[in-house]
């Protein structure tokens, strides 16, 4: 079944069950051979196009009935589109047909080697929906589609159809929010030779600083599991190397887990009050995370996943130029610690469209997750200091996409020194979702958060850079805070150039801080801003799924601050 020319599946609700560039080469031969004990029907050639076996649905039992004789996975067909459907009269323009052309299109083994199953394997329709949302949640696939073509009592045949998007992003970056804008040179491919991974060369300018960087990533490379990410930046006011390679927890029936992270960089943050700078610290990070963990997998709809490891995180902090008073320097920090990690998760999503993106599948996770860590600061290891280092995070989904939808997360952060809550945060959020028709959605959010002595380093911060769009950067400061948002959102069938999908907004966001500002500056109180705004969803290009243009009011504030604020960003949903 082909999809809907660039829009994948309609669905309101539906129940189901960074580096340096020297390592490319590297890679691309590591990903040109197949892994070990590759199937025998997982050739490296061009992907099958058009129908194959019988139509989806043809299968006259039903999948528990399936699991329960204990069939197995017959044929699996890879139908890989290219970005425009050239049948459909209205793609069919030379301009299409040229973009086609030049795009590598996503080799079939890529896509075989993220599925959860293979010829031979027992069916399991759960492993069928998870690998859907596996294939959805890259940045070089539109949408996907597993569907059973033909069975019996023995054998299911399976068909994954995918939708490529252009994923090379060669141009500039321009964005404006919070009073400050912002310009690049981005020249990116997010399925760098059809295989999956992202290469990129970047310069970008902005409040912070201007950086050329250079980065390669891949979550799967060559087919293993093996997830890597690696960057290399030069800075105007430092430098930045990291690298991390792991075998993660790839699906929830994944029994072990095991990796690492390094990172070395410097850099100068800036200090800001009412959105104005007012001094800046040199920051120096040396940080390592070596990890190992193991579950008994899926279990009748749980998991749960126990993880050990060591973390090196040394910050080392200087006045720069002599902007600050030396008390308003955050102070160095040495924190080494094993710890302990706890996670439950349950399987129990949703499929949706028109929540967070315009006429796209979204993958609402309903379930249950939790994830507690816990760590003890050790002198004998390095560390500065001794205590105990905790954070956690829960959320929990309520409802149904096609009527109301609730979700509900909390989490915390911080540490224990000489029997005091040390750089400790406690906090919440609740998003909602009203769904007053396939074109009309109402959207609330609230959020709040509880600091307690906080390293200087780590602020509370409200401004047009987290969610108060009326107001400049890092506006307010503070060791507590508070937001609301209420937007109305209106999804249309507009399509232009067969390239953007068209949405529109209108908002209102309030909040404000509470407590000890160090650096000093006004607490102007509950501020608040209305606007309005269109929202362009990218259906063929990996340029950020969303762009938002927007206009903002502030309706409070000192009075240095624009009347009007005009914004332009690129954001991954509504």
């Amino acid at each position: 079944m082909r999809f809907p020319s660039g829009c994948g599946r309609r669905v309101i609700a539906q129940t189901a069950p960074a580096g340096a560039w020297s390592i490319v080469p590297v890679l691309y031969l590591l990903m040109a051979a197949s892994p070990p004990g590759a199937r025998a029907d997982a050739p490296d050639e061009a992907p099958v196009e058009g129908p194959v076996g019988a139509p989806a649905g043809a299968c006259a039992l039903s999948d528990a009935e399936l699991e329960a004789l204990g069939a197995r996975i017959g044929h699996i067909a890879i139908n890989a589109l290219d970005i425009f459907d050239l049948d459909d009269p209205k793609e069919d323009k030379g301009v299409f047909r040229a973009m086609n052309r030049l795009h590598v299109r996503t080799r079939g083994p890529v896509i075989r080697r993220q599925l959860l199953f293979a010829t031979g394997d027992q069916f399991f329709r759960q492993r069928l929906d998870e690998s859907e949302r596996i294939l959805r949640n890259t940045d070089y696939l539109y949408d996907a589609e597993i569907a059973i073509t033909a069975c019996d009592a023995e054998t299911v045949d399976i068909k994954v159809t995918t939708q490529d998007i252009w994923t090379l992003k060669p141009g500039i970056d321009l964005s404006r929010s919070g009073g400050e804008s912002r310009v690049g040179l981005d020249l990116q491919d997010d399925n760098f030779l059809g295989r999956g991974g992202s290469a990129r060369f970047r310069r970008k300018n902005d409040e912070e600083r201007q950086t050329t960087e250079v980065g390669y990533a891949d979550r799967n490379v060559a087919g293993r599991w093996i997830a890597l990410s690696t960057t290399i930046a030069d800075n105007s006011d430092g430098h930045e190397f990291s690298l991390a390679l792991s075998r993660p927890f790839y699906s929830l029936d994944t029994r072990w887990a095991a990796g690492g992270a390094v990172q070395d960089a410097q850099r100068n943050d800036r200090v800001y009050s009412l959105g104005d700078e007012i001094g800046r610290f040199r920051h120096d990070i040396e940080y390592f995370d070596i990890f190992g963990g193991g579950s008994r997998g899926l279990r009748d709809g749980w998991v749960r996943r126990w993880l050990g490891g060591v973390v090196h995180d040394d910050r080392a902090f200087d006045n720069w130029r002599d902007t600050l008073e030396p008390e308003l320097v955050p102070e160095n920090r040495r924190l080494v610690y094993p710890y302990f990690e706890y996670q439950l998760l349950e399987d129990r999503f949703l499929r949706a469209s028109n929540l967070d993106q315009i006429y796209r599948t979204e993958d609402v996770a309903l379930g249950a997750q939790l994830r507690f860590r816990l760590g003890w600061l050790s002198t004998p290891l390095g560390a500065d200091r001794s205590g105990a280092i905790f954070a956690g995070a829960a959320s929990r989904g309520y409802g149904d996409p096609a009527r109301m939808l609730w979700d509900f997360s909390g989490h915390t952060s911080g540490r224990v020194e000489s029997g005091e809550l040390t750089n400790t945060v406690v906090g919440g959020a609740a998003r909602w979702y009203l769904r007053q028709s396939d074109r009309f959605l109402l959207f609330a959010a609230i959020r709040g958060d509880v600091g307690e002595d906080l390293d200087l380093d780590n602020p509370l911060e409200l401004g047009g850079d987290n969610g108060l769009r009326g107001y400049p950067l890092r506006y307010q400061r503070g060791d507590s805070r508070a937001q609301f948002t209420i937007e109305q959102r209106y999804f249309t069938d507009v399509y232009l150039w067969r390239l953007l999908r068209v949405g529109g907004a209108v908002f209102f966001d309030a909040g404000r801080v509470w407590g000890d500002n160090p650096y000093g500056g006004e607490n102007l109180g509950l501020l608040t801003d209305v606007g309005f705004g269109l929202r362009l969803g990218s259906t063929r290009s990996s340029m950020g799924r969303m762009l938002h243009i927007d206009l903002a009011f502030p309706l409070n504030g000192d009075s240095s601050i624009d009347s009007v604020q005009f914004l332009v960003e690129g954001k991954r949903s509504f």
